[in-house]
């Protein structure tokens, strides 16, 4: 009498999953409709898509609280967030890497760990923690909130761990916004010609959408000069957050803290579709499938963040990370111009 029958048992996964869609989809909804009504404004005003769904998730704030949307709004801020970086990993190859030439690359590695580097140094000089430096670091040089979100996953986590990762959207955002409308201006006052002006704009603006917008505000061959930058520096997206995973794995955790796993299979993803596409295996087709769905994985996931964060804890942060992240912002660009005049591609 007490045995379960084997069509009981086959039933009982089931309904655990379907228990656990009807949690979910509530907040994940809500989520996707914030991203949808962020990129309808993004169409319309020109403004940038990411900040949209951030501000628009911050106004939602009360939904995370205990209740039907709390269970999905964790969970797209969580997994939706590591999907999108996953998938992001088919916009990049081995060709797309060579094609620039080696000295660029070499110029983008190193604006990358140099970056990364003088963020952590300047944190102590200022009063910062070394997690929120790598942060804030990692996005500059990277790939603004992308990387953002794709090293707060890997990182320890404790009480401040969402508040930092808004603060470091919201300002990675912004300032690429600002570089959006400026770096075009400075690479004509400098003389620049159309590629030297796509290879700076690519290699210092943080998000994709503000590369796009400045570097085609220039030209064509400017636009698709940034855009190929661009992606290269995505594609440092895995080995860096693979190597702050293993550094995190042997680093003290805090009380309450929680270390991450050896090596994320977000990262993992991230290789093996980038693997997949050097080889010429992902058709173009799907490869920009996977492009769009990455990019709104990521728009959820960011608008989920929103709502999940109090404002009020991310204005109390001071002054301190206002100037970490603007002084990583203005030493990648005058790192990247002093590479650009040592390597003679400028006029």
């Amino acid at each position: 009498m007490g045995r379960k029958s084997i069509g009981d048992r086959l039933k009982a996964p089931l309904h655990g999953s379907e228990g656990r869609v009807k949690e979910l989809w509530p907040g994940v909804i809500v989520a996707v409709l914030v991203a949808l009504a962020a990129q309808f404004l993004s169409d319309h005003y020109g403004a940038p898509a990411m900040l949209l769904a951030l501000l628009l998730g911050i106004a939602l704030n009360f939904l995370s609280e205990p209740g039907k949307a709390a269970a999905g709004i964790g969970f797209t801020a969580r997994t939706v967030l590591r999907f999108g970086v996953a998938i992001l990993g088919a916009r990049v190859s081995a060709e797309l890497l060579m094609s620039l030439g080696w000295e660029l690359i070499v110029l983008l590695v190193i604006g990358t760990a140099a970056t990364i580097l003088f963020g952590v140094l300047l944190a102590r000089v200022i009063g910062q923690g070394p997690r929120f430096a790598i942060l804030t670091a990692g996005a500059v040089a990277i790939c603004g909130a992308s990387a953002a979100m794709a090293i707060a996953a890997v990182l320890p986590k404790d009480d401040r761990s969402e508040r930092n990762l808004l603060f470091t959207v919201l300002g990675v955002t912004i300032l690429s916004t600002v570089a959006m409308i400026v770096y075009p201006i400075l690479t004509n006052m400098l003389g620049f010609d159309d590629v030297t002006a796509g290879a700076f704009i690519g290699a210092t603006v943080h998000d994709v959408a503000q590369v796009v917008g400045a570097g085609f505000s220039i030209s064509d061959t400017a636009g698709e000069t940034s855009t190929l930058v661009k992606l290269i520096r995505v594609s440092f997206l895995a080995p860096i957050v693979l190597v702050i995973a293993l550094w995190w794995r042997h680093a003290e955790v805090e009380p309450g803290g929680e270390r991450p796993p050896l090596i994320p299979g977000f990262v993992l993803g991230f290789l093996a579709l980038a693997t997949l596409n050097s080889l010429g295996l992902i058709p173009e087709i799907v490869g920009g499938f996977l492009a769009a769905l990455s990019g709104w994985a990521l728009l959820a996931a960011i608008a989920a963040v929103g709502m999940k964060t109090d404002i009020k804890n991310v204005l109390s942060l001071g002054a301190g990370p206002l100037v970490l992240i603007t002084a990583e912002t203005l030493f990648l660009a005058v790192l990247v111009l002093a590479g650009i005049g040592f390597l003679e591609l400028a006029p």
